[in-house]
């Protein structure tokens, strides 16, 4: 009796083609997935910046920023940690500016796109923490839109696999890029079986970590970067075994992949942290009043009332002060200003601690000063008693003997 070869009785498809001419103009599956991905972060960020109280629009200012310096901060990571592709004996270093051929490191990504976050936040005043929480839930899931187009490059995936969502891989054309390599035929080149869909795996990750740090987030009302640390830690731990999956070309430290490495590290930083940081949730309101609706120009009895009034332009404010809670709730409600809270030498709004311990210190400075009154007082009144003491002396000694009258002291 001969059995047959196992074969899967179902596969993944890759495509074949990750690039479209539009006219002259190469459309890159790749490329489109990251502005997407880009687009659905901007919007969860831009809706919850707007429910701790920043201006609407504020994302656009931020994104301006962010993603550029991502973008490169992301692909000198990779020419930093892939440096024989592009600088090695066969390498070619015009190829490192090809972004659209893949070869992003999302760690470069991160530490880029803080800094420009971080260089718009403080052009709008906003704190950086406070953006760094409001992104925390939109940024895994533009990885996950993002690693899409892996797929559409056919890249990142990992070992053979007989399970049925095992992935077929094409044979891409080295000299065609974007496309797969064809037989004499015109068919598409496959690679023999099928390969964990790893960048999947990574994909439907950060879905569950853009849930998790909702989930929390609702619950512990994070603060201060916590949520986005928390991010950081849900994503590494994620990377750190989806990484020992994936079969392409890395560099090694010990005979384990450098992001491997990476991912751990960056795990213990986010989560001492996480640990070490303590803090409500930070809102904010504008710096200064509201600036008063302009009065109409001209003859104002030539205005038609009737019309109904465009709604007045949203104006960014110079900046934001951190309040409370509460003294958030009342500012929606009223359109109040909460007072400003008395602050520390750093910037920092004071305690109650604090504020008592300036209190004590007041009153003891008041009780001293008090009692310096009063013992100056008391040399006042003994000085005027030795004074009234020493005319009287002088009064007796001016009598004559037998009760004349005193002598003139002009004489």
């Amino acid at each position: 009796m001969t059995l047959a070869p196992m074969t899967p009785l179902a596969a993944m498809p890759s495509p074949s083609t990750a690039v479209w001419q539009l006219g002259p103009v190469p459309i890159r599956a790749y490329a489109l997935c990251i502005i997407l991905g880009i687009v659905v972060a901007c919007v969860v960020t831009e809706y919850r910046l707007r429910r701790r109280g920043v201006a609407p629009g504020a994302v656009l200012d931020i994104a301006v920023w962010a993603v550029p310096a991502g973008i490169i901060g992301a692909r000198l990571y990779h020419v930093i940690t892939s440096p024989e592709k592009y600088f090695g004996a066969d390498g070619q270093p015009l190829k490192a500016f090809a972004i659209w051929e893949g070869g992003l490191g999302i760690w470069g990504a991160v530490a880029g796109g803080a800094v420009g976050a971080w260089l718009a936040a403080r052009q709008l005043g906003i704190p950086l923490s406070v953006v760094a929480d409001a992104l925390a839930p939109g940024l895994p899931l533009a990885q996950a839109v993002g690693r899409l187009g892996n797929w559409f490059n056919n890249e990142l995936y990992g070992g053979r696999t007989s399970l049925p969502w095992g992935l077929e891989v094409h044979v891409m054309d080295p000299d065609n890029p974007g496309r797969a390599l064809r037989d004499d035929a015109g068919n598409p080149v496959l690679q023999p079986g099928l390969y964990h869909p790893t960048f999947l795996y990574e994909a439907l990750w950060n879905v569950g970590v853009a849930a998790l740090v909702l989930v929390l987030d609702r619950k512990l009302r994070l603060g201060r970067g916590r949520a986005f640390a928390l991010y950081v830690m849900g994503y590494t731990a994620g990377r750190f075994w989806i990484e020992l999956m994936r079969t392409d070309e890395a560099n090694h430290i010990l005979g384990v992949r450098l992001n491997v490495w990476t991912a751990v590290l960056v795990f213990l930083g986010a989560l001492a942290y996480f640990v070490r940081v303590r803090g409500p949730r930070e809102y904010l309101v504008p710096i200064g009043e509201p600036t008063a609706p302009a009065t109409p120009a001209g003859d104002v009895s030539q205005v038609d009332l009737a019309a109904r009034e465009p709604a007045a332009a949203t104006v960014a404010p110079e900046g934001y002060r951190v309040v409370t809670r509460d003294q958030f709730r009342a500012y929606r409600e009223t359109g109040a200003l909460p007072p400003t809270e008395p602050t520390a030498t750093d910037g920092t709004a004071l305690d109650d601690a604090d504020r008592a311990d300036d209190a004590d210190r007041i009153d003891a400075a008041g009780r001293a000063e008090g009692a310096d009154r009063i013992d100056g007082a008391d040399r006042i009144d003994a000085d005027a008693g030795r004074a009234d003491d020493a005319d009287r002396a002088d009064a007796d000694a001016g009598r004559a003997p037998g009760g004349g009258r005193p002598a003139d002291r002009d004489s």
